[in-house]
């Protein structure tokens, strides 16, 4: 099982397969029909506080493995098991891509949660 994760403002392609938002917030200036969003989890979407900690942070040293070490903690709550339980359903069906807004996929909540999803692991 894989999840791609790319920005939601690139155009939508058949190998997306499920395309799934993660962000807690709607990208601005996207319409639903230009997005083609099938799932929007927002059980499993980093905190309001620990969004704006790392917006804040963003450009320092060691803010992106501090806010993964976060937003894993956020993920081993009890309340985040069933969703990412029917995300792992979801890719065992076919393609999934994690699509976010975040300038930077790579260094966002996105790749944490893909890398997540993919090793099967628990936070």
């Amino acid at each position: 099982m894989t999840f791609r994760v790319r920005r939601v403002h690139e155009a939508p392609e058949p190998a997306d397969g499920v395309r799934v938002l993660v962000d807690r917030l709607w990208p601005r200036g996207l319409s639903k029909d230009a997005a083609r969003i099938d799932e929007w989890p927002k059980a499993l979407t980093p905190s309001t506080e620990l969004r704006r900690w790392y917006h804040a942070q963003e450009d320092a040293a060691d803010a992106y493995e501090e806010f993964r070490r976060r937003y894993e903690a956020e993920l081993a709550a009890p309340e985040a098991a069933e969703p990412l339980d029917a995300l792992r359903d979801l890719a065992g069906r076919g393609p999934a891509t994690l699509v976010t807004a975040a300038r930077s996929p790579a260094r966002s909540h996105a790749s944490v949660l893909a890398e997540l999803l993919t090793s099967g692991g628990e936070p």
